[in-house]
């Protein structure tokens, strides 16, 4: 069967193929858990134990939640299984920033692995909001089979309530009980600082992501670690929002307190970073060295070309794929299982021209 990847903005369908736009649906959205939990007087997550598991809720407040539900024409849709009637072939990406090459490199593995199943995948661009990311899970219960969340900015007890009524695979984010995909940070982290340790360097930025980023703490407290086992001065500025504009706007506060090296969120981060810099007259290599984190297609493409740290992009989509279908056809018996499973990927520092010896005086003052 022929893949087709559509990009959903929750009014419109654009396809990414074809470049057409469909209407927005002309009757009104069904009442969904928020909708319920909000005339209910209680959490999302309270409403999602009362249908799934109502021996965790009190009896008077879940026959209440029943009654609102009955009122607003709320109906639970349990997660479809391939193979079954309600199985509609369809799987969903949630990206958190489509314009991020990164997030199109994953969807182009998962885009094949859906189709080697006779499955289409649906992309959703939540456009770093938790909350527009929720909304269009959502309306995609009864629609998809399941879906990957790249990179996700719910809470863990939004997830948690979505996973309840939607098979769910989470990418770079690990959970005890959702199914995760995880890359080996602490590792490459490691080696990064390693490197920048081996060129002499004693000191390191980190440039902060997103706060609810979950690979941004633990990309923070791996590279901590690894300075304070090289005996190198590690600081944090941020966060910034993991785009080259991010970088630029990091520009300033490094350059109140500049180190001979850094590392990035991500390499968006780090690209706009180097270019801002470089602008101001400091020199990459020479001045400051500079690692990027994710490996995407414009790390080979700066001037000079970015260090970064590759994540395997191309498996991370495929595996993730396969982890929501083994989740469809898993048996009763082992889905307890498959949902604790959580996988970790390997990843690799790739060394280009943005690392070099550190400077013999500091003359980094980039303001």
């Amino acid at each position: 069967m022929q893949s087709v990847a559509v990009r959903v903005r929750l009014a419109y369908v654009l396809s990414m193929e074809h470049g057409d736009v469909l209407p927005p649906p002309v009757h009104p959205p069904s009442p969904t858990i928020y909708d319920v939990a909000s005339a209910s007087g209680v959490s999302p997550s309270t409403v999602s134990r009362a249908f799934s598991r109502p021996g965790r809720v009190r009896a008077e407040t879940a026959a209440h939640i029943h009654r609102i539900a009955d009122d607003l024409g709320y109906r639970r849709t349990p997660p479809p299984r391939p193979g079954t009637p309600t199985s509609t072939g369809l799987l969903a990406l949630v990206a958190s920033d489509l314009s991020n090459s990164f997030f199109l490199q994953i969807m182009g593995s998962a885009q094949r692995a859906a189709a080697h199943k006779g499955q289409l995948l649906v992309v959703v661009d939540s456009q770093e909001s938790g909350e527009l990311e929720r909304h269009a899970l959502e309306r995609l219960i009864g629609v998809v089979d399941g879906a990957v969340l790249a990179t996700s900015r719910m809470s863990d007890a939004a997830i948690r309530s979505i996973a309840a009524r939607l098979p769910l695979v989470l990418l770079n984010r690990p959970m005890a009980d959702v199914p995760s995909l995880i890359t080996d940070t602490a590792g490459a982290m490691r080696a990064a600082v390693g490197h920048l340790a081996d060129l002499g360097h004693t000191a390191v930025t980190y440039v902060a992501g997103p706060e609810a980023s979950w690979a941004d703490g633990m990309r923070w407290a791996s590279v901590r670690g690894a300075a304070a086992d090289h005996r190198l001065r590690a600081r944090r500025i941020g966060p910034y929002p993991p785009t080259l504009a991010g970088g630029r706007a990091a520009a300033t506060a490094f350059g109140e307190r500049p180190t001979t090296s850094v590392i990035g969120y991500n390499d968006l981060i780090s690209i706009g970073l180097l270019r801002e810099l470089t602008w101001r007259g400091v020199r990459v290599p020479e001045d400051v060295s500079i690692i990027g984190h994710d490996n995407i297609l414009e790390a080979a493409h700066t001037a000079p070309t970015l260090t970064s740290v590759a994540t395997p992009l191309e498996r991370l989509g495929r595996v993730a794929v396969e982890m929501l279908q083994e989740q469809a056809t898993a048996s009763p018996g082992h889905r307890s299982a498959v949902a604790a499973r959580t996988a970790k990927l390997p990843a690799e520092l790739v060394l280009r021209g943005s690392t070099g010896p550190a400077a013999r005086t500091a003359q980094l003052r980039a303001g």
